[in-house]
């Protein structure tokens, strides 16, 4: 099993301009790379050029340029190399299968956060200085660095990146341990239903509110934004209003991630089995076609933008996506089963074992659930996940069986 471990980094004066180079230089070793793919494909020949290609180069490149590409480790240049290599499979595979391919594209030096280590003690060396109670990591080029370690690293260091957000520095770690030690079983099982008037609903008739840390926010980031508009290009007052806007952003992404990781952790908690919709949220937040008006050449139709681009803002903003994925692996990590079922009519279906009709009245409103087949009523995510419940229980006997 595999685990992630993302610790703040203290670096001095000198060693986050040491890390800043080393991000510098690696973005330009990164667009060179690219733009050499580019030059061979536009040549008369279409020449394919390749990961092991631009690898083997690497060696000359360091040699020409010892104070800057000679600087950094061999094996993080590699990572580079072949951080490009999976952005152009990624291109060609969606070439093949008709998507949009979205060619992969040069890096400005602050839009390129991340070096990676492939292996601990190539290049970089974690707890770098045992015998010391101030845990570091040594980076070649950049020293010994100390680390904020909030927690133990369980298991055998594998991998080590760097990453840089906004003025703070961090590592992140992957390591590789055994069997993780599993929940006490509780004997419960749930269904939920996610949403934007409450962020979770429970199969009990519980709710978890909806913080919407991003509409809480909106105010400053508005106000932020309008003042990085005034300012001119390349000017240190931009620069601060740049930042300004990043950390606002940076600080509802922390709160959102901080809600979904207590709220998946409580649920782990007190449930062995968790049933929830199998939600395509990229599908969900697409916006409505335009409607030409057959009449009039050229003039469009109302087609909900406006409302639909609302709805589209509440969606991210409840970050469902993030909190089951951070819910399933909780959930491997203490031997928890989860189960994604069928979304459809989860709502519209009477929950009574007796009734079970289907209709889109059933839910007069938003919150609303009515029976106009039994008179049933309740809270209309409760049914939700009451319906999710049972038929995540049908799939996992079905899978058992």
């Amino acid at each position: 099993m595999i685990r992630a471990y993302k610790f703040l980094m203290r670096p001095t004066v000198g060693q986050a301009q040491a890390l800043s180079e080393m991000l510098r230089d690696h973005c330009s070793l990164y667009n060179g790379a690219l733009q050499e793919r580019r030059d061979a494909y536009r040549h008369v020949s279409k020449t394919g050029i390749k990961y092991g290609m631009q690898s083997a180069q690497l060696k000359e490149i360091r040699a020409f340029d010892p104070e800057r590409q000679g600087r950094w480790s061999f094996s993080s240049q590699q990572a580079t190399l072949r951080r490009l290599d999976k952005a152009f499979a990624g291109f060609f595979r969606r070439v093949k299968s008709g998507e949009t391919p979205g060619y992969p594209r040069f890096r400005g030096v602050n839009w390129f956060d991340a070096v990676d280590f492939p292996k601990d003690g190539d290049g970089c060396r974690w707890d770098s200085t045992s015998h010391d109670r101030v845990t570091r990591v040594r980076f070649q080029g950049v020293g010994h660095v100390k680390v904020n370690r909030h927690r133990p690293v369980v298991g055998r260091v594998k991998t080590v990146s760097v990453k840089r957000e906004g003025r703070k520095w961090f590592v992140v770690l992957t390591a590789e341990q055994g069997e993780p030690e599993l929940l006490p079983a509780t004997g419960s099982v749930v269904g939920i239903d996610v949403g934007i008037a409450n962020f979770l609903a429970d199969s009990n008739g519980e709710f978890v509110p909806n913080p919407r840390h991003g509409r809480r926010a909106a105010a400053k980031l508005e106000a932020a934004q309008q003042a990085l508009s005034r300012c001119k290009r390349r000017s240190n007052r931009r620069r601060k209003a740049v930042q300004r806007v990043a950390d606002l952003h940076r600080k509802v992404r922390c709160q959102r991630l901080d809600h979904a990781h207590k709220t998946a952790l409580d649920l782990v908690r007190q449930h062995d089995f968790i049933a929830h919709e199998d939600l395509k949220i990229r599908n969900m937040v697409k916006a409505p076609a335009p409607k030409p008006d057959p009449g009039r050449p050229g003039v469009f139709l109302p087609n909900g933008a406006a409302a639909k681009a609302g709805l589209n803002k509440s969606i991210n903003d409840a970050g469902w996506g993030v909190f089951l994925t951070i819910l399933t692996s909780k959930a491997e990590s203490a031997g928890r089963e989860v189960i994604a079922v069928d979304p459809r009519n989860t709502s519209r279906t009477c929950p009574r074992p007796e009734c079970g009709y289907v209709a889109a009245k059933n839910r007069p409103n938003q919150d609303t659930f009515h029976c106009v087949a039994c008179g049933h009523t309740a809270h209309a995510d409760t049914v939700g996940a009451t319906n999710v419940l049972r038929a995540g229980l049908v799939r996992r006997n079905a899978r058992q069986g």
